[in-house]
């Protein structure tokens, strides 16, 4: 199947780069582009596409407005954040409303295809470099206590083997490297990873590696 995306930057020079490199793909379509927050959620409703490229600091509705309300209205668009520095302060707040994952816009063509087709299909784009850094950042948040209060009062409904595939997806681990680590089938990974959603209720392996982050869970290596 085609990968549908919905490009939205402010920046003409990016929108049209990234079209080039993306619909040179085999699998890969865009379908359309906005320039600012509050036309990326009006178009992601007209145009309904798998992903959505989005920049955080746009005019009108900034990214991560912008990211909380598509996920609020839409069950099927995953949004990928597009950051110029890995150390951008919003890209956690991004990841806290609904955001998959994130890219640098310096990255490849390569990378650019991989990173759609990886949120595309579910999983979360967090490289294990990363998280030390989201930890970080989610330190410094004025409401990390009340976070983490409630977090670990959640937590404690998943069994042992749930809290331990959950700190391996917080690692940026695939469904088939946990299921290496923990020597089990992949698919057993996949229902523990699916009971972990269901009991915590969050959307996807991204909010799970939130969630971790806050229950303290992992902590910098």
């Amino acid at each position: 199947m085609t990968i549908r995306v919905l490009i939205a930057d402010d920046q003409m020079m990016v929108r049209e780069g990234f079209s080039v490199l993306l619909n040179a793909m085999p699998d890969i379509e865009v379908v359309g582009e906005a320039v600012n927050g509050r036309e990326a959620v009006e178009r992601v409703r007209e145009l309904g596409p798998d992903v959505v490229l989005m920049d955080i600091r746009m005019p009108e509705l900034n990214g991560i407005e912008a990211t909380r309300e598509i996920v609020a209205a839409d069950g099927t668009a995953k949004v990928l954040v597009l950051t110029t520095f890995d150390l951008d302060e919003y890209v956690y707040q991004a990841l806290r409303a609904g955001a998959s994952g994130f890219l640098l816009k310096d990255a490849s063509a390569r990378q650019l295809a991989d990173g759609v087709r990886v949120v595309a299909s579910g999983e979360a784009l967090l490289a294990p470099s990363v998280t030390r850094r989201l930890i970080t950042e989610f330190s410094k948040l004025s409401d990390a206590p009340r976070a983490m209060s409630s977090a670990h009062a959640a937590y404690g409904e998943l069994t042992e083997r749930e809290t331990e595939v959950l700190v391996l997806i917080a690692q940026g681990l695939s469904n088939s490297e946990i299921a290496e680590r923990l020597v089990v089938a992949e698919s057993t990974i996949k229902t523990h990873v699916s009971r972990i959603l269901v009991k915590l209720g969050l959307r996807d392996r991204t909010q799970a590696a939130v969630f971790a982050y806050e229950a303290r869970l992992v902590t910098p290596g």
